[in-house]
């Protein structure tokens, strides 16, 4: 009764969308570590691609949902592959606009603003999963 009310609801699809913005960060973390490597070219995890897939996966999942079939196995809980973004891994044509006189492309002010943006999302998924959460202990409690 529980997997189907936290699988139903938008629980899953924040959750993918924290593992994606954590995912994200480490990568333009590491940008940001390359900064005097020479020859480093910067590696990103497209939030368009993610998108993307996050919507088709939704989708598939309300289809399941009205025909009463099973969650969509993309979203249900408990699911963890070793690398869930490794195919979004590949560097982004329009971080690669400048090379540098050592050869490498990386921008602090891109991967900071980058961060910046990724943070904003990362922090509002989060939100909107504390929110869910106290309403759901709200209802639990009998309190609203």
């Amino acid at each position: 009764m529980l997997n189907a009310l936290f699988n139903s609801s938008s629980l899953p699809a924040l959750e993918q969308v924290v593992g994606f913005t954590q995912a994200r960060h480490g990568v333009l973390a590491g940008n940001i570590a390359n900064l005097d490597t020479p020859g480093y070219l910067t590696r990103d995890l497209s939030p368009t691609e993610f998108q993307s897939r996050l919507r088709d996966a939704l989708h598939a999942r309300d289809r399941a949902l009205e025909s009463g079939e099973a969650a969509s196995p993309g979203l249900t809980a408990g699911r963890r592959p070793d690398d869930p973004y490794r195919e979004l891994s590949h560097v982004r044509d329009d971080l690669k606009s400048i090379v540098y006189h050592d050869e490498s492309d990386v921008s602090l002010e891109k991967q900071v603003a980058e961060i910046a943006k990724n943070q904003a999302q990362h922090n509002m998924a989060l939100t909107i999963m504390t929110h869910q959460f106290q309403l759901l202990q709200a209802a639990i409690s009998e309190r609203a």
